[in-house]
């Protein structure tokens, strides 16, 4: 798969164009007003054109772990600048998503091999610092021409690696006396509940 030369211009453009539109807070609205400015194609979630790709997320914040694409969809565009816009009420972010910059797929993607491309990225595993660098348009050009020094199998090698590694941080739930006495009776509420003239009201 040939890499796409960095069309500087053009993605200038395109930074300028989605930071004048800061506060639209309507990813369905943002995404179509650059499709028609850019003359980009829609395929089901993923805008493109011959320079680059965009995928459209909303979110409250920058901080976002919301699903972003599979991985399977991403190697179709990973030859060129793959773009996230992250849609928010106040601002729209923009973080660059090919593979060099994914720490891993998400831990639910247990069937991932090098054979068995599965599973999907969320927002919070995509890269917001790469050798120094933050992840932002201003850093794009730089950030590509690093990814292009690896291939996708070279990076889908090391997504699988990372995400069969993941370790559970979280500890495990043991409840006191009174919540385990509320989640025993949870049952017995809930059929209560569903038999009371509320239920239907509700």
């Amino acid at each position: 798969m040939d890499i796409i030369v960095y069309n500087k211009e053009k993605i200038d453009c395109l930074t300028k164009f989605i930071k004048s539109k800061n506060g639209i807070g309507d990813k369905f609205a943002l995404a179509n007003q650059v499709k028609e400015k850019f003359g980009l194609i829609k395929d089901r979630s993923v805008y493109y054109c011959e320079d680059f790709a965009i995928r459209f997320c909303k979110a409250k914040s920058p901080n976002f772990s919301n699903t972003v694409l599979a991985l399977s969809v991403l190697q179709k565009y990973d030859n060129m600048p793959f773009i996230v816009c992250l849609v928010t009420p106040k601002e729209n972010y923009l973080l660059l998503a090919n593979s060099t910059f994914l720490k891993k797929i998400s831990h639910s993607s247990q069937e991932l091999r090098v054979d068995n491309i599965k599973g999907s990225f969320n927002g919070s595993d995509i890269l917001r610092d790469f050798e120094g660098f933050p992840n932002s348009p201003e850093n794009f050009e730089f950030l590509f021409t690093s990814h292009e020094n690896y291939s996708f199998n070279e990076n889908l090698f090391r997504l699988v690696d990372a995400t069969h590694n993941i370790q559970p941080t979280g500890k495990r739930f043991e409840p006191n006396d009174q919540e385990r006495e509320n989640i025993l009776e949870s049952v017995q509420r809930a059929k209560s509940f569903l038999a009371s003239c509320y239920y239907d009201e509700v």
